[in-house]
């Protein structure tokens, strides 16, 4: 009914192999699957191996698969084969793909190997007609951040293109932005004892609760950052805007010890089009004022972040993007930003028109249980690939 009958043998392929970016087990075969697949289809593959990079001596091969068609711009489409963990309560097995009715399930069909197959499928229908050279990237290690995997291409390597197509969002909109996110850890220190002599001991539990509930007004700050950058179509507000959440809690490990320690870690969306430093800077300065209204010893520590990226909405890629998405579906395709993060990130800061596309659906459950892919979004975006790389959006 989609002629997607090449995507679904590709995508049952590489989805039986587990890719878990905890595990890092099923790198290999995975990329030695990839290779084949793509050099089968005419395209020339060369596999980066960051292992040595890393340092950890476990292997990630990045594969780099050229289209060569003699021509003087070339676009690259990013890709990722890791997966997160499966998690428990499928329905159908993680590793195994299986097609019910409209749907693939499987754990990464949709996050990001159902990509990857419509990227191949692609390449593989447009041949010598493409109007673009092509480096298709697929790696490792996006879901831990991809320093060791597009990061390596793009940092170390230093894989030249002209134009970027993220193959890892949504068919819901074109995505011309993504945000960044800063992650850190709040920590109050107590003392160690018997909880039966609480009076000899400082609970610092009872000092995080007392930080949090004041804390917890970041979070109202942080909404009222509003974006130029619209957002994906059925979000509750016009534009994206600012988001902080407390995201874990830990402290203590038996019912009769006071801890010696209590800690929350949290997450902060920087928007695409925020300064960073700026985000970072208001965190603190609010982090230092609830320390001093509540007196409590709190320590902000591990701070980290970044990523967030955006290019102008009326780029001319991202509204030719537009027109081939648009064809594809048959219907209008809005520009938009995202809530999450991509590798984007490696790209348009170093001035290189970038968006972000894909299967990943709302609704489909990606990094949750029975992720799936709808095979109409690998037809079409397959077809908007298509129309973009051979120029076919009138």
């Amino acid at each position: 009914m989609y002629d997607v009958e090449y995507e679904l043998r590709v995508l049952k392929r590489i989805v039986e192999i587990d890719t878990d970016v905890m595990k890092k087990t099923g790198y290999v075969k995975c990329a030695e699957a990839l290779k084949e697949e793509a050099e089968a289809i005419g395209l020339k593959v060369k596999v980066y191996d960051s292992k040595d990079h890393a340092g950890d001596g476990i292997s990630r091969p990045n594969l780099v698969a050229t289209l060569d068609v003699g021509a003087d711009k070339t676009i690259g489409i990013v890709t990722h084969y890791d997966v997160v963990p499966p998690g428990e309560g499928w329905s159908y097995p993680p590793f195994k793909l299986t097609i019910v009715e409209d749907k693939a399930y499987g754990r990464g069909a949709a996050d990001d190997k159902g990509a990857i197959a419509t990227a191949l499928g692609a390449l593989r229908k447009i041949g010598d007609k493409s109007i673009y050279n092509v480096k298709l990237m697929m790696s490792p290690d996006e879901e831990v951040g991809g320093r060791y995997g597009i990061g390596y291409l793009a940092n170390i390597i230093k894989v030249k293109c002209d134009e970027v197509i993220i193959l890892d969002g949504g068919p819901e909109a074109v995505s011309i932005g993504a945000s960044g996110i800063i992650r850190g850890t709040i920590r109050v220190r107590g003392t160690q004892g018997h909880a039966a002599y609480p009076h000899l001991y400082s609970n610092p539990i009872y000092g995080l609760i007392t930080f949090l509930d004041k804390f917890r007004r970041f979070s109202e700050i942080r909404a009222r950052k509003i974006s130029k950058i619209p957002a994906p179509p059925g979000s509750p507000l016009p534009y994206l805007w600012g988001r902080f959440s407390i995201t874990i809690l830990r402290a203590g490990e038996k019912e009769n010890i006071i801890p010696g320690e209590a800690v929350a870690k949290f997450d902060l969306r920087v928007l695409p089009d925020e300064d960073i430093n700026e985000a970072l800077a208001e965190l603190k300065a609010f982090f230092m004022a609830v320390k001093q209204e509540t007196q409590v010893n709190a320590e902000l520590i591990d701070v980290r972040g970044g990523g967030n990226w955006y290019i102008d909405p009326d780029h001319p890629m991202a509204k030719r993007f537009q027109k081939a998405a648009s064809k594809a579906y048959g219907e209008p395709i809005p520009i938009a930003g995202e809530f999450g993060g991509n590798d984007g990130r490696y790209f348009a800061p170093k001035g290189i028109p970038t968006i972000s596309y894909g299967p990943l659906r709302q609704g489909t459950n990606y990094h949750g249980v029975n992720e799936h892919v709808y095979l109409r979004d690998l037809k079409c975006v397959r077809d908007a690939l298509i129309y973009y790389l051979t120029g076919d959006i009138s």
